[in-house]
């Protein structure tokens, strides 16, 4: 079992959201250790069914308890929403702490729930992250499978591949066709495959929705789904300018690289560093690490991306509270030199207060131009997204 990074306050209510598989449940087992508990999994048919029917069950159980316990926790809140009124309450009347687990919030906010106003905070927990992972962490094995908990488990590539396989069906079954988010699953199940085979590249919701066979607006829909349902993340263009951000595409992230590779029927393609899928996994996985240990950290950094109109591109641009950027280049090979940072030394100039960097697999630390070129573990920490030694 491996320590997370998750950090909520021991003595204030709170949300873990969190994509299935990720380690919610593990986690509060090990979080609330040796403290008094009581435990309602809504994962159980008949207990979803129990407080779907009657949600005043909750408060009912809780009076007729001896001895108030330290902390209530609800797996899967959002398969009945019914129920924060009544969390709301019993935080607010009784001092009892809430600690509430979902793989969406989609269903909540339709219902108008607001999320307790406040009075529990929100986080998120992903997959593993290296400094999780300490030195456990294999990269080719998290370039092939990902990193979620139950990969870790399991010792030989054919089962992580039945795994993987396994767990885009249960997302289809369990997160999409059971919580009534679609009527017809067989377009957005297509939709899913190309939207991998996508991953990290600009999005053309009129293509994706020619190859769907539905309109721009499905699609869109159909991404907004992945988001809230924890899937993935939007890398939005960079523009100093809000309104002109909002007229391009932004770039879509699965939230972890062994999904991605099952959802777009990869699982079987070797990655080896000389081809090209290699090189997309790799800054796959370094833009999400970066996304996770700013969520983990909450460093309120802002991740976005650059393109000009002559397809020159820099793949990720870190703004800091202060205004200050960095500029970054992701690359896979194990040797870097100025053909690798030539882009942004052309845009450096461009930028005020801003500092440019070469992530990779290249084990020396190096200053070409401008640029500073890094092994990718020690540029996240140079950059203030991996917490230091």
């Amino acid at each position: 079992m491996f320590p997370r990074l998750i950090t909520p306050l021991p003595k204030r209510s709170f949300f873990l959201f969190g994509a299935r598989g990720t380690g919610k449940s593990t986690f509060l087992k090990m979080f609330f250790k040796g403290q008094v508990t009581l435990w309602f999994n809504l994962l159980e048919p008949h207990e979803e069914n129990r407080f779907a029917l009657h949600p005043e069950e909750l408060s009912r159980e809780l009076a007729g308890l001896d001895k108030k316990p330290e902390w209530v926790v609800i797996d899967e809140i959002q398969k009945v929403p019914k129920l924060l009124d009544l969390v709301h309450h019993h935080i607010e009347q009784d001092r009892i702490k809430f600690a509430l687990t979902g793989s969406s919030a989609r269903r909540l906010k339709r219902g108008s729930a607001n999320l307790l106003a406040g009075r529990a905070l929100v986080h998120t927990v992903f997959p593993l992250t290296h400094v999780e992972m300490g030195k456990k962490f294999d990269l080719d094995s998290a370039l092939m499978f990902g990193t979620l908990p139950g990969i870790t488990q399991i010792d030989n590539d054919p089962e992580k591949r039945e795994f993987l396989k396994s767990y885009a069906l249960t997302y289809l079954k369990e997160e999409i066709w059971a919580e009534h988010f679609l009527r017809n699953l067989d377009p957005f199940r297509k939709f899913l495959e190309i939207a991998a085979q996508c991953n990290g590249q600009v999005l053309n919701y009129a293509n994706i929705a020619r190859d769907v066979g539905v309109d721009p607006k499905t699609v869109q829909s159909y991404f907004q789904l992945l988001e809230d349902t924890l899937l993935g993340y939007m890398l939005e263009p960079f523009n100093r300018s809000i309104r002109k951000q909002q007229r391009n595409a932004p770039k879509f992230y699965f939230f972890d690289t062994g999904v991605k590779r099952a959802l777009s029927n990869q699982l079987g393609l070797a990655l080896k560093p000389s081809n090209y899928e290699f090189g997309r996994a790799f800054e796959h996985l370094v833009i999400l690490e970066m996304l996770r240990l700013n969520m983990y950290q909450q460093s309120d950094l802002r991740f976005s991306y650059l393109l000009t109109k002559d397809q020159a591109e820099i793949d990720l641009i870190v703004e800091y509270p202060n205004r200050s950027y960095a500029l970054i280049e992701i690359k896979s090979t194990d040797h870097v030199d100025e053909r690798d940072t030539r882009t942004l030394e052309r845009f450096l100039p461009d930028f005020k207060n801003a500092k440019a960097y070469c992530l990779s697999r290249d084990p020396h630390r190096k200053k070409i131009g401008s640029v500073l070129a890094l092994p990718w573990q020690d540029g996240l920490k140079e950059l203030g997204i991996s917490p230091g030694d």
